[in-house]
């Protein structure tokens, strides 16, 4: 089985499409690790390395976006959507400006390094903003997608990207794969529970619905790459044809995912969702093997939950 990082896939995705030259790409001292660096390689005169200043590389930005411009931002997630709040939210949302904002090292797969790097609550920040979408791809074929909707969709976009090396949902790294900004891909059917995932839980809801099969239970597996806007239509379609449905993200469960999906099933179709992710903790330093067993966010442990959820 292949395995690529989302943020690897995303460095590929620049370059690649990067002969449209409205395409401008910055980053804060960190293209390295964001692989924003493929870009600079191929296309140096597009290329801004801002240093440690993600707010002023954000204005800029802002500002290159005005004349006509698609400008992509990088960092880690952290500095991406938090320290660079306020600038994301004045400088480009308010305007509706085409910026899109590529945050690498979300979750706790960053590992060894910490808390302090472990974003845990930029979906919640994000999708609060008007005029922001909010997606998070699965894989690296969905990512390459997720880059190619941005080019082609104009204003904000939050993109949240990975660290770790995780395996493909999708296949090959092309076109042929399914990918709309705000529609969910049914990956299994199932009868008698729904989970719904977004970015490497996907991979989780997975072999968690493998479980649930040998237990005798049906699941249905969403990958919900597009938390804002939200597939409505999906979700209500969930609510209506299985008994409960599970959310499951690697983000805190207040504000992102689960709490998105609660709000469609509380408005429109009510029905039991359990929101599988982070329990409003911090991150800790270790191994992503070893963080998702200390959070109990394993496909054993998803398992358990879906089953309990039934009983």
């Amino acid at each position: 089985m292949s395995m690529m990082a989302t943020r690897e896939a995303y460095g590929k995705a620049l370059v690649e499409f990067g002969e449209d030259k409205r395409i401008v790409v910055f980053d804060a001292d960190l293209s390295g690790s964001t692989n924003t660096a493929k870009f600079k390689a191929a296309y140096p005169e597009r290329f801004f390395d801002m240093g440690i200043a993600e707010a002023n590389m954000t204005a800029v930005a802002a500002g290159m976006a005005t004349t006509g411009k698609i400008a992509f931002i990088s960092s880690f997630a952290t500095f991406a959507s938090m320290r660079n709040c306020e600038q994301v939210r004045n400088s480009v949302c308010y305007p509706d400006l085409d910026v899109k904002i590529c945050a690498t090292h979300a979750g706790l797969s960053v590992g060894e390094d910490g808390a302090s790097h472990q974003c845990l609550e930029d979906i919640a920040v994000m999708r609060a903003i008007p005029n922001i979408k909010v997606v998070c791809p699965a894989d690296g074929a969905s990512t390459r997608m997720a880059i190619k909707a941005a080019i082609e969709t104009h204003g904000p976009f939050y993109i949240r990207l990975g660290r770790s090396k995780v395996a493909s949902v999708y296949g090959e790294y092309g076109d042929d794969i399914p990918f709309t900004i705000g529609k969910a891909n049914t990956l299994r059917e199932g009868k008698d529970i729904t989970v719904i995932a977004t970015g490497l839980m996907v991979q989780t809801a997975l072999e968690a619905c493998d479980i649930l099969t040998s237990r005798g239970i049906s699941a249905r597996v969403l990958d919900m790459h597009t938390i804002k806007p939200i597939d409505r239509e999906a979700v209500i379609k969930a609510a209506s044809e299985t008994r409960v449905i599970v959310t499951a993200e690697e983000h805190t469960v207040n504000g992102g995912l689960g709490s998105a999906v609660a709000e469609v099933v509380c408005e429109s179709c009510p029905c039991k969702v359990i929101r599988f992710g982070v329990n409003d903790r911090f991150g800790k330093s270790g191994t992503p093997a070893a963080l998702f067993e200390e959070y109990k966010l394993t496909a054993n442990d998803l398992a358990d939950v879906c089953g309990n959820a039934l009983k």
